[in-house]
């Protein structure tokens, strides 16, 4: 296969040799004809073969030495264009000084001129002719068949994806043209392509050209324009891509390195910009463990602290397919890096004991947890002994082995809980703070919502329903979450946890987003607006309508650094170890009713959404009720039975008046 290839290059690299040979012949006759009208002397006629000699051998020097003969019909471009020139006016060059000297009567000087021009063209037009041919007839390395494509900017990295697609063999897309924000740019052409309209056009644009695709030529980092331009075609079935935002623009950006819009480049606030110096002087050169490595925030835990340089990382969970996976990443990409992984259950008191003495981390991080709340709503007892135990477990590890910092990954819903695995890590923050108060272990717990892209998240979910259909399941219309992207939350926990700041940090998450505004957006991100409906099916046991991050003993918090918040919470009661002794009693013997009971004694804001025995209807619709009062809603009850089928539901993502700021 080698040796065919080789063969093909050579067989190339002659062709393109004896064609500019024959260009340079050409244009010398053509250059004389021309300065002579045709009747050129018998002087110049008798010193012609001895000039085309002269100049095919300076025009082949000139063209070997500018690399001409290897040449990529696909690829070329301006900076190959200039190639051309400069080899021919060396050769040029080269012509004149040797037509001085070899010929006796010499050559009329515009002569020279002349056939600098000609060979120029011609030479062009053997390199760039193929190309321009094709593109000429609509079938530019590509089948016809791809996807019509739009690029939104005017700018380099417009014109750079613009070029990256005329190049590319795949044929998945083929490009229509441009369009921009600046109206006066209207009618220009880049890199051939016209530029079809403004933004505010994208529908008449959209329908008119039969777009499928539109690539937002732009860094993500403003997602109020994003959400604009996606609001723009709303009723389109198109699909997006952007440029990432962590993505440094260079002069090889392709379509390859976009990403499909996500929900996450939509939300109502501007991304975190992270001190990368500051997160390196928390982390570097120390050692960590991690429990719940393998999940989603745990993994990115990990990723985080190798990338700013930790010496030893102990990876430790359940899942042990993750958990291998995960470590063998994290040794490809950092081979300097001590990663150790250990199979371990958090409830396991004395396995986690033994993880302390034999690795003494300084800073232990615990993110395993029970997390999903209707599932902890028919097994309080596993949520009690994973998310409260597990807490005590890990925490007096990280006492007892000396660890200088162990910080605590909390939730929304431990703020006025009504649900068990809310009020559990409710419960957790008291452990974490009670602890922290003897101990020489800082110990944080630190306190977020909902994350984009964890295996928990409706995201994943609500992508699944639209790629078979839909529909797309809502619990109600007028649902909130605060949510933050994976590596944003973890940036901001490691430098909550890590900074020495208190016992109880919240991060600000901005503000609510609607379940029912992220379906739609996702829906129209997929393109596929008006095919797949959104159905209503009522808050499940355990859910709110609303989340919260600070109670109202929490209020007076303080900004300690950018959307990190300390927080003046009120001391753990005095008799919470009786309290721990009774729910771990109750839970090994399975007796969920007396753990609910227990976990309200110590959570006094916990109002449960079931006994432990069935479901306690009334007060499940008492809270419901008394959530919906809050916005002014109510669901008829035959729509609460058999749901309400949506195509789509306006709004916009934009800042909504629920809960704490």
């Amino acid at each position: 296969m080698g040796e065919h290839a080789a063969l093909r290059r050579a067989r190339r690299t002659l062709a393109l040799i004896a064609l500019d040979g024959v260009a340079a012949v050409l244009a010398l006759g053509a250059a004389l004809w021309l300065r002579f009208d045709g009747g050129i002397p018998a002087v110049y006629l008798r010193a012609l073969p001895r000039a085309m000699t002269i100049l095919v051998a300076a025009r082949l020097v000139c063209n070997a030495a500018a690399a001409l003969h290897r040449w990529s019909f696909r690829l070329a471009g301006l900076s190959d264009a200039l190639r051309v020139v400069v080899a021919s006016l060396g050769g040029s060059v080269c012509f004149t000084s040797l037509s001085g000297w070899l010929l006796p009567a010499g050559l009329p000087r515009t002569v020279y001129v002349l056939e600098f021009f000609v060979t120029t063209a011609l030479s062009g037009g053997v390199r760039f002719g193929p190309r321009a041919l094709l593109r000429w007839n609509g079938r530019l390395f590509g089948d016809r068949g791809g996807a019509r494509t739009i690029i939104i900017g005017d700018g380099a990295a417009a014109e750079l994806l613009g070029r990256d697609l005329e190049r590319r063999r795949d044929g998945r897309y083929r490009l229509v043209g441009f369009v921009t924000a600046d109206a006066s740019a209207i009618g220009w052409r880049i890199g051939g392509k016209r530029v079809l309209g403004d933004v505010s056009e994208l529908p008449r644009i959209i329908r008119r050209h039969g777009i499928a695709t539109v690539l937002l030529a732009e860094r993500c980092n403003d997602p109020a324009r994003v959400r604009r331009i996606i609001d723009t075609c709303a009723d389109c079935a198109v699909r997006f891509k952007i440029v990432p935002a962590v993505l440094e623009l260079s002069d090889r950006l392709s379509v390859s390195m976009l990403d499909d819009v996500s929900p996450a480049d939509l939300l109502a606030r501007p991304s975190v910009a992270f001190d990368e110096a500051a997160m390196r002087s928390l982390a570097h050169g120390r050692s960590a463990l991690v429990t719940g490595a393998a999940g989603s925030i745990g993994s990115e835990l990990c990723r985080q602290l190798a990338r700013f340089g930790v010496q030893q990382l102990v990876m430790v969970d359940m899942n042990e397919n993750e958990l291998y996976f995960g470590a063998r990443r994290l040794t490809e990409r950092h081979p300097k890096l001590e990663v150790r992984t250990e199979i371990a259950d958090v409830r396991d008191a004395e396995r986690i004991r033994q993880l302390g003495d034999l690795y003494h981390p300084q800073d232990v991080f615990h993110a395993a947890a029970h997390k999903h709340v209707p599932l902890m709503e028919s097994s309080p007892e596993e949520a009690v002994k994973n998310n409260v135990f597990g807490t005590l477990h890990v925490a007096r590890m990280a006492h007892e082995c000396g660890a200088e910092r162990f910080v605590l990954i909390s939730t929304d819903k431990a703020v006025k809980p009504t649900s068990v695995m809310g009020a559990t890590k409710r419960v957790a923050e008291l452990v974490a703070r009670e602890l922290g108060r003897s101990s020489r272990t800082q110990m944080t717990a630190v306190r977020f919502g909902n994350v984009f892209g964890s295996a928990g998240s409706v995201v994943p979910l609500f992508k699944e329903q639209i790629s078979r259909g839909g529909p797309v399941t809502i619990t109600h219309p007028d649902c909130t979450r605060y949510f933050m992207t994976i590596p944003e939350a973890v940036g901001l926990t490691l430098l909550a946890g890590l900074g020495g700041y208190g016992d109880l940090c919240v991060l600000d998450m901005g503000a609510p987003v609607r379940i029912a505004d992220l379906a739609a957006y996702m829906i129209m991100l997929s393109g596929r607006s008006g095919e797949v409906p959104i159905v209503y099916t009522g808050l499940r046991p355990g859910e709110k309508l609303f989340e919260e991050l600070l109670t109202e003993e929490e209020e007076r918090s303080e900004v300690v650094r950018d959307r990190i918040r300390v927080t003046r919470s009120p001391p753990p009661p005095p008799d919470l170890v009786q309290h721990l002794d009774r729910l771990r009693a109750c839970a090994e013997a399975g007796d969920r009713a007396a753990v609910l009971a227990t976990l309200r004694e110590l959570v006094p804001s916990y109002r449960p959404a079931r006994d432990g025995t069935g479901p306690r209807g009334a007060v499940a619709a008492a809270q419901r009720a008394e959530e919906m009062a809050r916005v002014g809603v109510a669901l008829p009850p035959t729509e609460r039975g058999r749901g309400i089928a949506r195509g789509r539901r306006t709004g916009s993502m934009e800042p909504v008046a629920a809960g704490p700021q």
